[in-house]
């Protein structure tokens, strides 16, 4: 397949990577020079705007930071909806707003070509691994030709439903998994600075209903080692929090636990902390608290 790809950051690189290295044929932009460079290095060939990469491809893929950004690449002078070609499908793997996802498909369909979401769940290292989880939007039969470029990327695909559900559900489920994170964090601090142990605390907490990814996974992995290095920074987990407070406020669902979370990391964004992986709350709450949680080595 001819794909293009824009946005080549931590999580977009590996994904054109593996692209690419199931044979398919790729062209690729970027404004960093550097991770245009590291692409054509491996094969692929780069265009100097969003327009270009779009006339030549049958599938478009975009991975971008924010809303305002999609919109420039999908619809600016020289962007996507300006070269795309009658027939051709652009995916958005961004995480952005439902109602930008649709506006955006308008302008797509105008020019006779169909649009998909489909942002990712789980982190750079499954992005390497092309294991990412996928949340998609679309029509059945634009989604289906698109299958052979999502399976790629992802391991664990789910039809959410029309266009911007994928964007729903991967809002609904950042702002979850932020709020559980901090909880998460909190409990074991608390109980650090109580005098229990991190075993103890971990070895109940699994028999018990309080146990969750986060205390599981998430944790163990990086921040509980002392490893704030990012999988996912904290500002786009403040940016998708964000998202999706205004978008249950829209609906018109109170959210004062997800309110709480954005709040936290917010703080952490105001202390500096905006480039760590998210998991860098457990080292704000050890700071305040006057106490370290880490994990036996």
């Amino acid at each position: 397949m001819n794909v293009g790809f824009i946005g080549l950051g931590t999580m977009g690189a590996p994904m054109a990577r593996n692209i690419l290295n199931k044979g398919h044929r790729l062209v690729v932009s970027d404004v960093q020079p550097a991770a245009v460079a590291s692409l054509t290095a491996a094969g692929a060939r780069a265009a100097s705007t969003p327009k270009e990469v779009a006339a030549a491809s049958d599938f478009v893929i975009t991975m971008l930071p924010d809303a305002p950004d999609v919109e420039r690449v999908a619809l600016g002078p020289d962007g996507i909806a300006a070269g795309i070609r009658a027939g051709s499908i652009y995916i958005d793997m961004s995480t952005i707003d439902p109602d930008t996802t649709r506006k955006v498909g308008e302008a797509i369909a105008a020019k006779g070509a169909a649009m998909i979401d489909s942002p990712v769940g789980k982190t750079a290292d499954h992005a390497v691994a092309g294991t990412l989880t996928l949340m998609v939007g679309g029509a059945p039969e634009v989604i289906e030709r698109c299958r052979p470029l999502l399976d790629c990327m992802g391991t664990d695909f789910f039809h959410c439903g029309t266009l911007g559900a994928g964007q729903t559900m991967k809002l609904i489920n950042n702002l979850l998994a932020t709020a559980v994170s901090e909880a998460s964090i909190e409990a074991l601090v608390t109980g650090t600075k109580s005098g229990l142990a991190l075993d103890t605390m971990m070895s109940v907490l699994k028999t018990t209903m309080a146990w969750n990814n986060a205390l599981a996974i998430a944790l163990p992995k990086r921040p509980l080692t002392g490893d704030f290095n990012p999988g996912f920074m904290l500002k786009l987990a403040q940016k998708d929090c964000r998202l999706a407070l205004a978008m249950t406020e829209k609906a018109g669902v109170h959210a004062p636990v997800g309110r709480a979370a954005l709040a936290s990391v917010d703080e952490g964004v105001r202390r500096g902390m905006q480039d760590d992986d998210v998991g860098v709350l457990l080292k704000l709450r050890e700071e305040q608290a006057g106490v370290q949680v880490r994990a036996a080595r």
